[in-house]
C-alpha cells in the first residue's frame, strides 16, 4: 500500500509531463496522491469491510472527486449505475494491487483480481491487466524470483516483455489501456534493482 501510493505522488507530476530519463527529484512541491491512491485505497476498504467493491469506489470517489479520474470513471461513479463500461483502460491495474498483497493463493488472487476489475473494467484488456498485476505482486511477495514472475506473466497472459526499457523508452508514448501500459510497467519492475530504482524506471 505504501508503496503503491508513493509511486502514485512521486509520479504526479510526470503524467501529462513525459520525461525519458531516471535523473529527477524523487519529490516536489507539487507531488500530490491522485485517484491511483484513491481508489487503490478503496479497494483495500473493501477488502478488509467486506463491502461490495462498486460501493467503496463510488464513497471514495465522493470523498475526493478532483483526483484526476478519467471520464468514464468520473460519469459512473457520480452516477447510480452500478453496470460496467467495457473498459480496457489501465485504471483496473493501478488500483488492483490490495488483492495481491491479501489473498493467500493464486487462485484466489486471480479470481479477485477479475473482481476488482470487472465493476467497471469488464473488458478483457482491463481484466487481464488487473490480474497480471495482482499475480506478479502476489509472486514477488511469495519471494519467487523475477525469472519466474516474468515467465508467468508472458505465459498466462501472452504480454510480450522482451524488448527491454532502453528498446521501449525512445518511442513510448502517454498510453492509458492496459495492454500500452501494463507490460512495460511489469518490465520496468523485472529490470529494477530495488524499490526507488522501479519507481525511476517506470516514470
Amino acid at each position: 500500500m505504501l508503496g503503491a501510493i508513493a509511486g502514485d505522488i512521486i509520479g504526479s507530476v510526470y503524467e501529462w509531463h513525459n520525461i525519458k530519463t531516471v535523473e529527477f527529484p524523487l519529490f516536489s512541491p507539487r507531488c500530490k496522491f491522485t485517484d491511483d491512491t484513491v481508489l487503490t485505497v478503496a479497494l483495500a476498504d473493501s477488502i478488509l469491510t467486506g463491502a461490495l467493491y462498486t460501493q467503496k469506489l463510488k464513497e471514495y470517489y465522493f470523498l475526493y472527486p478532483h483526483a484526476g479520474y478519467g471520464g468514464y470513471f468520473h460519469h459512473w461513479a457520480k452516477s447510480e449505475n452500478m453496470e460496467p463500461y467495457n473498459s480496457y483502460g489501465n485504471g483496473s491495474a493501478m488500483r488492483v494491487s490490495p488483492v495481491g498483497f491479501t489473498c493467500s493463493d493464486l487462485e484466489t488472487v486471480l479470481k479477485e483480481a477479475r473482481r476488482s476489475a470487472e465493476v467497471t473494467h469488464n473488458h478483457p484488456e482491463g481484466i487481464k491487466g488487473a490480474q497480471a498485476i495482482a499475480s506478479a505482486i502476489f509472486l514477488a511477495r511469495k519471494g519467487e524470483d523475477k525469472s519466474a514472475i516474468k515467465s508467468y506473466i508472458a505465459t498466462n497472459f501472452s504480454y510480450d516483455l522482451s524488448a527491454t526499457l532502453e528498446e521501449i523508452r525512445p518511442l513510448y508514448q502517454f498510453d492509458e489501456t492496459c495492454q500500452g501500459s501494463v507490460p512495460q510497467a511489469i518490465t520496468a519492475f523485472l529490470e529494477s534493482n530495488g524499490f526507488e530504482d522501479a519507481i525511476r524506471k517506470a516514470i
